[in-house]
């Protein structure tokens, strides 16, 4: 994994090409994802007004994003969602969503790495998000908050492709499994493409988001069945939104192994 000017390499799609300084961070055994402690309720409030603040300034003068048919959210908020979408802006990526669901607060499924992001790591459970687990016993605590969260109407984000590669045009392969959780609550999924496109003036390309849904799980299936089929039409969405784009501000291209190297260190098991 490397990067020469605008081109990207990658071996693998689970490559980092943005990391934190401490990307080491441990989740303690004990690590507790529901709060209902009033001081740590009111000023997790505050922070997420200043984010939803941020997330106005930041998409619109910043990024400049545009969104289209955000207005289909409105139909989750008495059901609660989780709107899933590809990952392709470190920063848009934590702010975007709020926006988006305004009025609904949103709650998002993350790395444990974030928490080493400078600054504003440590308060982003504050701000709503969910840090996956790292053992069986943290497990049971971790689907009791996200069943805690549904039942309170949530927005709950999930970027599927887990790791941000900036200013990607297509949409990477990411597993059934993560839709386990719309199927598991009977809620519906929707899904947030952010494309690039070609802009009159300055460098980087527009950014146009495109939110659509809702996807329910098909009834009469068992749950794995569900998923799968939940995941496709998910997928063939964004794919599609993904191919609205017509510019190509960073490129990515696989690493081919080198050839004068034996096969077992090509795999890294030297």
């Amino acid at each position: 994994m490397k990067r020469e000017g605008t081109t990207y390499y990658y071996q693998d799609y689970t490559d980092d090409f943005v990391e934190s300084a401490r990307q080491d961070q441990k989740l303690p055994e004990d690590y507790c994802w529901i709060h209902k402690n009033l001081f740590y309720r009111l000023v997790s409030a505050i922070l997420y007004l200043a984010a939803l603040i941020f997330a106005v300034i930041y998409d619109n003068f910043v990024l400049h994003i545009h969104v289209k048919n955000r207005k289909v959210l409105k139909k989750a908020r008495k059901t609660g969602c989780f709107l899933y979408g590809n990952h392709t802006q470190p920063m848009g990526d934590v702010f975007g969503p709020v926006l988006y669901s305004f009025p609904s607060r949103i709650n998002a499924i993350a790395s444990v790495s974030n928490l080493g992001i400078p600054v504003i790591g440590k308060l982003l459970p504050m701000l709503g998000a969910l840090l996956l687990p790292e053992s069986m016993g943290q497990m049971k605590r971790f689907m009791e908050s996200i069943q805690y969260y549904v039942e309170k109407k949530r927005c709950i984000v999930i970027y599927p492709e887990a790791h941000v590669w900036p200013w990607c045009t297509f949409i990477r392969p990411f597993p059934a499994t993560a839709f386990r959780f719309p199927v598991l609550y009977n809620v519906p999924a929707f899904c947030m493409t952010t494309t690039y496109q070609q802009r009159k003036h300055g460098k980087k390309p527009k950014i146009v988001v495109y939110i659509d849904g809702p996807f329910f799980a098909e009834p009469g299936k068992n749950k794995k069945e569900q998923q799968i089929r939940l995941h496709d039409r998910v997928y063939a969405c964004m794919e599609a939104r993904s191919r609205m784009g017509a510019c190509e501000y960073v490129r990515y291209q696989k690493e081919e192994p080198r050839q004068d190297l034996p096969e077992e260190a090509q795999r890294g098991s030297l």
